[in-house]
């Protein structure tokens, strides 16, 4: 990786110089930058088939917003990037983008083909700024260049589970993965070819638990073929392990599991010079596609006019006129075919006339005498008879309480007139 000076994009290209410690050999420099004044265009020029990196360094852009307005919270203007080809809503198939929040660097990265060589692709990188929501926009030259040397003849991907795309792209991280990977299949030429994130493969998006992360696949290539610490991953044991969900035993999977997790299933190795080449023939286009190179030519001015009025009546004459007659025979049996009581009564028999006659006067005479009936007292409200004295106590309550309020057991204790029978003393 190289900053080229304070305040500009960071550019990463693999094969690039990788860190010193890692004395990774034979890479060379594959991204050169070109900066001129401020608000011109900056141009890169990596190789195809190796992979690519760009950064956007929102300090870069905050010198062209207003300052904020506290002291100190300047790194906190959320800034986001959109990026597209210039002339295009969308960037080129090769070329992906991730930022992860506003308030972190956004990344282009991918990797060019040999059919990108020689086309300069302009890539408009636009910078909005969510507090003030100003904008600046810079223009990105991508100059594909050839090399003889890709691509490298073998090629091996990794599925790596604890990494997100970000995390990898980063040079430190990527730089130990591939002294990782010289470690163990020690190649002459080692380069990095592509970088693609799990979610573009069809994986989910991890629950926020557990610090999971998305995974990340990462293509690596060699000049030599591969060891035989990789091609464990294809032994008949391991297979049979991988067909059963159990991780496979790989003996140089220590090499790397102190900072990456590799799936050894997932693992691809191959071998590009074994590769027959698939040659799909393409389907006759028919009269009405353009050739390949052709050019579009609209058609004249002088086309015949045409009437629409018999489109007009089709889509919207016919479904009303039946709609209307929908309608009629709608209102015509509901209002002219209505039977009436009088000419219900004079189609029915007398004797059915006479029997619903009389059950509606027997229930009207229920109902009637339903409101005038009496309701019988319980027999704790009747007199009480005092056998010790003779006499006849007169009941509780007069005629005029309610007695849906009454109890129907009195007890002697409330009485009101309650007349206490003499108890006999024992003598002496």
């Amino acid at each position: 990786a190289a900053r080229l000076q304070e305040g500009t994009y960071r550019h990463t290209a693999f094969p690039g110089r990788l860190l010193a410690k890692l004395t990774v050999c034979n890479v060379c420099v594959s991204v050169v930058t070109i900066l001129s004044r401020s608000h011109a265009d900056r141009n890169v020029y990596p190789s195809a088939g190796v992979l690519f990196v760009h950064v956007l360094e929102r300090e870069h852009f905050k010198g062209e917003f207003p300052p904020y307005p506290k002291s100190g919270d300047a790194s906190n203007d959320p800034i986001t990037f959109n990026t597209n080809l210039m002339g295009f809503p969308d960037r080129p198939g090769w070329l992906r983008y991730i930022q992860r929040t506003s308030h972190s660097d956004g990344v282009l990265y991918g990797s060019p083909t040999s059919e990108h060589v020689g086309k300069a692709t302009v890539i408009e990188i636009t910078a909005y700024n969510r507090r003030t929501f100003e904008t600046a926009r810079h223009n990105l030259v991508i100059n594909i260049m050839a090399t003889e040397e890709f691509p490298l003849p073998y090629q091996a991907e990794f599925y790596i589970k604890n990494m997100n795309v970000e995390e990898m792209l980063a040079s430190e991280v990527l730089g130990d993965f591939l002294g990782a990977v010289k470690n163990v299949w020690q190649p002459e030429r080692l380069n990095a070819i592509n970088i693609t994130s799990a979610l573009d493969r069809g994986g989910r998006v991890p629950l926020p638990i557990n610090n999971l992360k998305e995974g990340v696949y990462v293509m690596v290539g060699a000049d030599v073929p591969f060891s035989s610490c990789l091609r464990e991953v294809e032994s008949p044991h391991n297979q049979l392990r991988c067909s059963q969900e159990m991780e496979p035993v790989i003996s140089c999977d220590k090499k790397f599991r102190a900072q990456f997790h590799i799936d050894w299933c997932k693992i691809s190795l191959v071998d590009v010079n074994k590769v027959a080449p698939v040659y799909i023939p393409r389907p006759d286009p028919g009269t009405g596609i353009l050739p390949e190179f052709g050019e579009y030519n609209p058609p004249s001015e002088s086309l015949k006019s045409r009437d629409y009025f018999s489109d007009f009546l089709v889509t919207l004459a016919v479904p009303a006129a039946v709609a209307l007659v929908l309608l009629f025979i709608l209102g015509y049996t509901m209002c002219c075919r209505r039977e009436g009581v009088e000419k219900r009564n004079m189609q029915t028999p007398d004797i059915q006339l006479v029997h619903h006659s009389s059950i509606q006067k027997s229930t009207k005479e229920l109902r009637s005498m339903s409101k005038n009936r009496e309701i019988s007292w319980p027999l704790s409200t009747l007199p009480v008879f005092n056998p010790v004295s003779g006499e006849v106590v007169p009941p509780i309550h007069p005629d005029n309480y309610e007695t849906t309020s009454m109890p129907l057991m009195q007890t002697q204790a409330n009485l009101q007139n309650q007349i206490t029978i003499p108890q006999q003393r024992p003598s002496g």
